[in-house]
């Protein structure tokens, strides 16, 4: 279960990009808070705070806004396009018997024996979407693979070691990991003679900063 980390902000009254560039220079993330009822709030939150937090996976922050404390839930991050600067936070204000729906984190536990065979080991799944308490949202959600063989996988409803509160909304029989063959995934790879050529699709514009 997710753990409580603490915050500090400060509301912010200027918004739009040249605003947001002009606060990144100066070591700040641009934020937002929403959701409860409440009014939105733009934010803003020391970079040299920000960053532990996103790295550690916490996702339940007691936020203190101008000396008012309350509980929120890290929404979203957005990152640069190398991935090295925060660009902007939002959170979602919570409470102790709302349920949510977010995408938590798989993170592989342990060594696949399919592996030291010298099979290969392929994750289709990254993320589960669940329903949960807000206040219970996991961290992580760990999958053990030490008994995972060549020709074996783990699928979503292999997850049985999971908070009460936690309901995963992926399909039952949505593969989170196998272990393959080398010579499988040389198959696969293989471009097929005469073949059609994939379809390019539109990029999707970016959202406006706030």
């Amino acid at each position: 279960m997710s753990t409580a980390t603490k915050l500090t902000a400060n509301q912010r009254s200027k918004s739009g990009s040249r605003n947001a560039h002009r606060l990144r220079l100066e070591g700040i993330v641009p934020a937002n808070v929403y959701g409860h009822g409440k009014d939105p709030l733009q934010i803003s939150v020391p970079a040299e705070t920000a960053r532990p937090l996103v790295a550690s996976g916490h996702k339940v922050v007691d936020l203190e806004i101008d000396g008012a404390t309350e509980k929120v839930l890290l929404r979203e991050v957005q990152w640069d396009t190398f991935g090295n600067h925060l660009l902007h936070l939002d959170f979602m204000r919570i409470d102790a018997e709302q349920r949510i729906l977010v995408d938590v984190p798989i993170h592989l536990r342990g060594t696949a024996p399919g592996i030291v065979a010298g099979g290969i080991l392929e994750q289709p799944l990254h993320a589960l979407h669940v329903d949960c308490l807000a206040i219970e949202v996991p961290d992580e959600i760990a999958v053990r693979i030490n008994s995972l063989d060549i020709g074996q996988s783990i699928h979503v409803r292999d997850l049985t070691d999971l908070p009460p509160s936690v309901v995963i909304k992926n399909p039952a029989d949505a593969v989170i990991v196998h272990c393959v063959k080398p010579s499988a995934v040389e198959d696969v790879a293989a471009p097929t003679p005469g073949g059609v050529e994939p379809e390019v699709i539109g990029k999707k514009k970016d959202d406006g900063e706030g």
